[in-house]
């Protein structure tokens, strides 16, 4: 993946379209994001569950010194059975100045304001680096 530039709602538009419901697997949304991720020359490190159906993915921005600060959350969602949706949870959409889909409160949209940042984060002199486990 080329170095893309995605502004934080459109990056929360994909990250939303990922069932990963805590019973599924997350894999493809980590997978997205490593692909980001390396598509700006940011190394990052996939550790696998044990069974294999599920990972995080630790990566590190900025000068390799100790400290920095760690933006850390989690990727999987509660199930929607038995949720009154009126909208596809697995689409973002846009009602009333809010926006409605599995996980924009908790925690898509945090990830994806920090994948929305990764250039600005990239263009900054760094002093102490910048964790996305």
């Amino acid at each position: 993946m080329a170095s893309e530039i995605v502004d934080s709602v459109e990056m929360l538009r994909r990250l939303v379209a990922f069932d990963t419901t805590s019973r599924n697997s997350n894999l493809e949304l980590i997978k997205y994001v490593q692909g980001y991720l390396d598509g700006h020359g940011i190394a990052s490190k996939l550790v696998p569950s044990a069974d294999g159906t599920k990972a995080n993915l630790f990566a590190t921005v900025g000068p390799s010194v100790k400290g920095g600060v760690v933006l850390s959350g989690h990727t999987d969602v509660v199930p929607v059975d038995g949720q009154p949706w009126v909208t596809d949870p697995w689409t973002l959409s846009l009602k009333d100045g809010k926006y409605h889909g599995r996980g924009t409160c908790d925690m898509k949209a945090f990830y994806a304001i920090a994948l929305a940042m990764l250039p600005q984060f990239l263009k900054a002199k760094l002093k102490k680096p910048i964790h996305l486990p």
